[in-house]
């Protein structure tokens, strides 16, 4: 059988490259970088050549990043880390409601410990308005965390404005106001740069740039101080405390390296073929709707909504010829509920239930894009076949056509 991996957004293949990076401290370079001597050092130079690689990606200074497991552990540390610093000096949050799962349960946790919470909406185009977090700022908010791009419709969020009121706030004396970005996503279809963002604090994760799970990183801006979520070790300036994953890091900045290099010629090539992706799915699908806003977004994906199906049983019938699909966040697989992040667009329980997220990759081929127009529209029209909703609809169009309406 074919295989086609339109799953982008949930992992990424290692690149070769990538993993001849990492062998060589799977074998003999296995020092602790924490230990003086030799095999310790070659280990501690390795880290810390990753560490530049990790901070060039993003503009950021080396000493500004501080590794973890990945964006997950990476969110943690922002919100968590920063929320737990400046407690006493207010316990407001403002996030948006279409946060990637890890930071809603950090703010779910908080509202738990009588922090209180202000969620934005982002409207039919998946986008948080400035003046929105405006009217929400309080002299108590502590902390704003709004992602780059989101996870499931791309949608590119206005984070560099939102900076610019943080920081008006924090010059007019609001000196425990920061901003975090979930760049997650945004990392591996746009340039991040933190400067131009503005941000104080700015999650990454290796898997979404072609390396190995299990390793992210956090970018934290000069003089912002994090109280440590992992006690007992004084690694990475006794803000994560735990022997460094070295191999893991070591790819991370290899991978980072690529993805700075390459970033500019991936991302045409892929929103070429996104492009002949969605043209030929308009052709060939009847009754869909796309989600997000289709300007605004990265790259690599394509969020559509299909009339009178459930997306699940799409994403099994899809995968049954070879093609892999989402129905939204990895993170979030296996829940019954539809998506949070297609219902905050104001769709409703039939388009959120019927969303599928197609997310192209740097190796997608128009062969393998080619295949998925062959066989998306026949699964459509198998599972609509056996769909009462769709029956009547169908019957509905009949007979207005017959009556000349």
């Amino acid at each position: 059988m074919r295989r086609v991996y339109l799953d982008h957004s949930a992992t990424t293949p290692v690149d070769p490259r990538v993993v001849e990076a990492l062998l060589p401290f799977l074998t003999a370079k296995f020092g602790n970088p924490s230990s003086v001597h030799f095999y310790g050092q070659e280990a501690r130079a390795a880290v810390d050549r990753a560490r530049r690689e990790v901070a060039g990606l993003v503009g950021a200074r080396p000493n500004e990043i501080v590794f973890t497991s990945g964006g997950t552990e990476a969110n943690n540390l922002a919100v968590r880390g920063h929320c737990e610093q400046a407690a006493d000096q207010g316990r407001h949050v403002i996030t948006t409601a279409i946060e990637h799962s890890s930071v809603r349960g950090i703010c779910e946790a908080l509202e738990r410990r009588d922090w209180e919470v202000t969620r934005l909406p982002v409207y039919g185009d998946g986008v948080v308005r400035v003046e929105d977090v405006r009217a929400a700022l309080r002299p108590d908010t502590v902390l704003v965390t709004v992602m780059l791009a989101n996870n499931e419709v791309g949608t590119v969020q206005p984070v560099a404005e939102i900076a610019a009121l943080v920081r008006e706030l924090r010059e007019a004396g609001q000196k425990h106001l920061r901003l975090h970005t979930d760049a997650v996503q945004a990392a591996a279809g746009m340039r991040v740069d933190v400067d131009e963002l503005g941000c104080d604090l700015l999650s990454l994760s290796a898997h979404k740039l072609y390396a190995p799970k299990g390793v992210g990183a956090l970018y934290v801006r000069r003089g912002v101080r994090l109280a440590p979520q992992n006690i007992g070790g004084h690694q990475e300036r006794e803000r994560r405390g735990g022997t460094e994953s070295v191999p893991l890091i070591v790819a991370f900045g290899e991978a980072a390296r690529l993805t700075r290099v390459e970033l500019e010629e991936r991302t045409r090539r892929i929103r070429s073929l996104r492009e002949r992706f969605e043209t030929g799915v308009e052709s060939r699908v009847a009754d869909i709707v796309y989600n997000g806003d289709r300007a605004r977004r990265l790259p690599g994906v394509s969020n559509i909504s299909f009339r009178f199906i459930e997306g699940e049983g799409l994403l099994i019938n899809l995968d049954m010829q070879g093609v892999a699909v989402s129905t939204g966040s990895a993170c979030s697989s296996g829940s019954l509920e539809p998506s949070p992040v297609i219902r905050a667009l104001g769709r409703d329980d039939e388009l959120a239930r019927g969303s599928i997220r197609f997310s192209l990759g740097k190796d997608t081929t128009e062969e393998e894009i080619d295949y998925v127009l062959e066989v998306l529209p026949r699964a459509v029209e198998n599972l609509r076949r056996l769909s009462p909703l769709y029956q009547k609809a169908v019957g509905s169009r009949q007979y207005a056509l017959r009556s000349g309406s």
